[in-house]
């Protein structure tokens, strides 16, 4: 590394054009190097291009590449082409020769720079070249529209050498004020991103030719004077006017730049979360520090003018990862810190595995000190260069990592949002989409078919798998189906981990194909226990899948998010590994008979329709499955099917497949009749709403009809049980209050207000009251002990914005209006001694500690029969079912949540989030149900802790 004295020019005391000159020269030093760097990694066509791109900028000649007129504007400020330039040129025409121009002839080109990958630790042999062409601000429309054809003419000669350039024109007056035609990337996020933008041109672009920027000569510690220090530099003439462009200063960055750019990274994160997570870190590292903001060029540049120029250091992806891990260090979040490494290491993508230490590239090497740095072992190197052959398990483990830090980024973004207060209606409008995006992507829901493989692995199709139905033993009676790696018999698969376990075969048939486990090529061997399932069914299926859900689905457009999803293919599958006849022995007498009606067969008032399976492909391209079973599932189906039916918008495309060893086509098509005819007389003659109204309900609380409660009882218990009763619209409350007077009651209640929920608190040393008022006015309340106001309220207000999150994510979003947000209020009832309560105080929310790190616990409440529930619980992402833990599933997660922890004390384990889709179906649900649902698991699981 070089060092000598560190350059400090001051207005103040004046500055010296040596001084001036020094700097300049250090930043074209280092510049060259990034230079060098790139040239060395593209083939010599490609070198060509870029050496030749200033002289094609510099002249107009009818022969070289870009021509497209004498008048087009042409001439680079300061530059002259040297003899490799001019020989190059003449190879591609002979009868090019180079004339300088004399005089003072415009040069309208003020600069050309290289951004992107290139002579950078991440450039590959499928770099492109982003050229940012500044020129003058007097070009005519008309000499603009001839520049950008020549800009054209130049990408299509780039493309046929082996290159891909893209030209972008900046009038830097016009940029210092925000104004912009067009991206400024390939990248590019659009027009709301100006000093973020900036921030990256500065720290890494790299000059070809022509002036250089202003920036360059003012020190970190004038950046907030850089219009007064830039103007005494050019009206004292301390550099001439003709020598630098100007493009802004970065003395403060607006937050809404924060929003946008996180909007747009991630929005790319969802299919391609590992390009996004470096991305996402700095910019949460830039919006922590808000406003206060270090950003990185201004790091940068305080390190040219410290005479620190060292190539490595200053690499742009090292210079952003230094930033980050110092961050995550010092809020001691090692895991993001390794899933940042990750990402950086998958990037850069120069495998270290198997390299000879012979004629490396100075990006293997630096990477290699990276990873030594990092103490990673030949094993953990091999695992990442491995990564076009990683399948199910490893995908899965890496999804984990990977959606808990979307997920963080989003919730940091929506907190910022809150906390700024500066984000306009469009921006609030983007973040709601975005959060469908999400929510669609990655959000657990019951029957939801679970996405593993957003940009992680090229491919998880397996050559052979194991599919078995085996009997479920923490379950008697019941079973279940898993699959298995390889070709395995009864004997072997019981000593292996299964690739996935569940209770219905559609359920684990249609995860493998949407993830791509199962595809064309694969081989199946098939055990199908006490089923009928036969190989030609199990083929059959996987087609019918395979042309309902067609890989890849296709993008789902903005205004699809906007509206709630709707159901836009629906397969039904009839009696899968299934056989009716041999469930109606009875009935196989009469196989000769004339009646073929499968719901009445053969004059019997039995049906063969036993099963049905529902796969679901909706707008917002969710997988939804659900079965249906029993003497009355075609009518349960036929029900569901109609309520979602999405009136005065597409219908859906319907599918009816059976392929059981009897009557299967006339089975299928008995079925697909007798839906064809309810959609009709729904559309045509009855009342939906009506349907709605007989959609069974499956709450576990009866919901009150009354919408307004006159209440005078003397009993306290049954006081509070009748308040507790979830309510399905707002219910004031008219109090006969002489049974509360003692009780906090007696305050809290009179606050009720509709459109919010009211949380309150009241401290009695060891313990505290929760209080919740919903938003429909229905009660909740628990007693916990206390620590402190943040471990009492910060889980409560966790859960309660995932509570929201999935709410906001199935309501309708107005396009010029966005939905308001269920607003959560906080007070605190007051003196916290023991006694009776005198006054409530309004109090802040409270904020989440920023070196804490956020442990997601969610659970998922299904249905597993009649009057049943069955819960899956995940642990940051890891699944913890019923299915696989029976009842030790609570004592499992206890342990691992314990863990996890860092912390010595034993404190209580809390739910983040809670799913209770298929219980109460499309309805929203109270909060008050989503609390009493919360409490009924903590309890479970605490308990559970205590038995640790």
């Amino acid at each position: 590394m070089t060092r000598t004295h560190e350059i400090r020019p001051n207005l103040d005391e004046g500055i010296d054009r040596k001084v001036l000159s020094q700097l300049r020269a250090r930043f074209l030093k280092l510049n060259q190097g990034r230079l060098d760097r790139a040239l060395e990694g593209l083939s010599p066509r490609q070198q060509v291009v870029l050496n030749l791109l200033p002289l094609f900028f510099h002249v107009n000649h009818p022969l070289l590449p870009g021509y497209v007129s004498g008048s087009t504007p042409a001439g680079l400020s300061g530059y002259e082409p040297d003899e490799l330039a001019l020989a190059e040129a003449q190879r591609l025409t002979r009868s090019f020769s180079y004339k300088t121009r004399h005089g003072n002839p415009p040069r309208p080109i003020h600069g050309l720079f290289l951004m992107g990958s290139l002579g950078t630790l991440a450039q590959a042999e499928q770099s492109d070249m982003d050229v940012w062409v500044c020129h003058a601000s007097e070009l005519s429309p008309g000499e603009l529209a001839e520049l950008r054809k020549k800009c054209q003419l130049l990408e299509d000669w780039a493309a046929s050498q082996g290159a891909e350039a893209h030209f972008f024109l900046i009038d830097p007056s016009r940029f210092v004020r925000g104004e912009r035609d067009a991206q400024l990337s390939s990248e590019d996020c659009g027009t709301t991103q100006h000093y973020l933008l900036l921030d990256e041109f500065y720290r890494t672009a790299i000059w070809l030719a022509g002036r250089t920027p202003l920036w360059w000569l003012v020190p970190v510690y004038e950046e907030r004077r850089y219009d007064q220090y830039t103007h005494t530099l050019l009206s004292k003439r301390f550099i001439g006017a003709n020598e630098t462009l100007d493009l802004g200063h970065l003395a403060r960055i607006p937050p809404g730049e924060f929003i946008g750019a996180g909007l747009w990274q991630l929005f790319k994160g969802i299919e391609s979360p590992y390009k996004s997570v470096l991305k996402l870190l700095l910019i949460e590292v830039y919006a922590s520090e808000h406003p206060q903001v270090e950003c990185l060029s201004l790091r940068f540049k305080q390190a040219v003018f410290a005479n620190h120029l060292d190539l490595d250091e200053l690499d742009p992806y090292i210079v952003v990862y230094r930033r980050i891990e110092e961050y995550l260090k010092a809020r001691n979040e090692p895991e993001r810190l390794e899933l940042v490494r990750r990402s950086l290491y998958l990037k850069v993508n120069r495998k270290l595995t198997g390299q000879s230490a012979r004629n490396q590239s100075w990006q293997r090497q630096l990477l290699t000190r990276l990873a030594s740095e990092w103490g990673w072992d030949r094993r953990q190197l091999a695992l990442l260069d491995s990564r076009s052959q990683w399948k199910v398990r490893q995908v899965s483990a890496e999804r984990r990592a990977l959606v808990n830090e979307l997920n963080y980024s989003y919730r940091f973004l929506t907190q910022f949002v809150r906390t700024e207060q500066a984000v306009s209606l469009i921006n609030k409008r983007d973040l709601n989409v975005l959060g469908r995006r999400l929510y669609a992507a990655f959000e657990r829901k019951a029957g939801k078919i679970e996405f593993i493989n957003p940009g992680i692995a090229p491919d998880l199709a397996e050559d052979t798998l194991t599919l078995v139905q085996s009997p479920n033993r923490k379950e008697p009676g019941h079973t279940y189906w898993s699959l298995y790696n390889g070709s395995l018999n009864a004997l072997e698969w019981e000593n292996f981990a299964p690739i996935k376990r569940s209770r219905e075969l559609l359920e684990l048939l249609t995860w493998c194909h949407r993830n791509g486990v199962i595809d064309s090529s694969t081989r199946l061997s098939l055990h199908p226990g006490s089923s009928d399932l036969t190989e030609f069914e199990l083929f059959n299926l996987l087609g019918s899948l395979q042309q309902t859900l067609a890989l890849p689905l296709g993008s789902v457009g903005e205004e699809q998010l906007l509206r709630p999803s709707i159901p836009a293919d629906v397969l039904i599958l009839v009696n899968v590994g299934v056989d009716p006849l041999k469930h109606h022995r009875d009935l196989n007498i009469l196989m000769t008979t004339e009646r073929t009606d499968s719901l009445s067969y053969a004059g019997v008032r039995e049906n063969l329709v036993l099963t049905l399976d529902q796969v679901t492909l909706n707008s917002w391209n969710e997988v939804l499955i659900k079965r249906y079973h029993g003497p009355h599932a075609l009518l349960e189906c036929v029900r569901d099917y109609l309520n979602h039916l999405p009136i005065g918008r597409e219908l859906p495309r319907l599918r009816v497949r059976c392929f059981c060893h009897n009557r299967a086509q006339f089975i299928a098509q008995r079925v697909e009749e007798v839906l064809d005819t309810a959609q009709d007389l729904l559309l045509g003659h009855l009342n939906h709403r009506y349907l709605v109204q007989i959609q069974q309900r499956y709450h576990v609380l009866e919901l009150l009809q009354s919408h307004v409660k006159h209440i005078a009882l003397d009993s306290l218990p049954a006081l509070l049980n009748y308040l507790s009763q979830e309510l399905s619209a707002y219910s004031p409350l008219y109090l006969d209050i002489r049974a509360l007077e003692e009780h906090d009651l007696a305050l809290v209640l009179p606050m009720g207000q509709p459109g919010c929920v009211q949380v309150f608190y009241r401290i009695n040393e060891t313990y505290a009251e929760l209080y919740v008022l919903d938003e429909f006015n229905a009660l909740w309340q628990q007693r916990l002990p206390f620590h402190d106001e943040q471990s009492l309220l910060v889980p409560l207000q966790r859960f309660l914005q995932s509570i929201l999150y999935r709410r906001e994510a199935l309501m309708p979003m107005d396009t010029t209006q966005p939905s308001v947000a269920l607003e959560t209020l906080y007070y605190q009832l007051l003196p916290s001694a023991p006694g009776r309560a005198r006054r409530i105080e309004t109090r802040p929310a409270p904020q989440t500690p920023v070196n804490k790190p956020f442990y997601d616990v969610q659970a998922i409440v299904g249905k597993a029969g009649t009057n049943e529930v069955q819960v899956s619980l995940y642990c940051n992402q890891r699944e913890f079912s019923e299915l696989e833990y029976g009842d030790q599933l609570f004592i499992t997660v206890a342990k691992e949540i314990v863990g996890q922890r860092q912390e010595v004390e034993r404190y209580r384990c809390y739910i983040t989030d809670l799913d209770l889709s298929a219980l109460i179906g499309d309805g929203q649900g109270s909060s008050n149900l989503y609390l009493r649902y919360k409490a009924e698991l903590e309890s479970a699981l605490n308990l559970a802790l205590e038995q640790i």
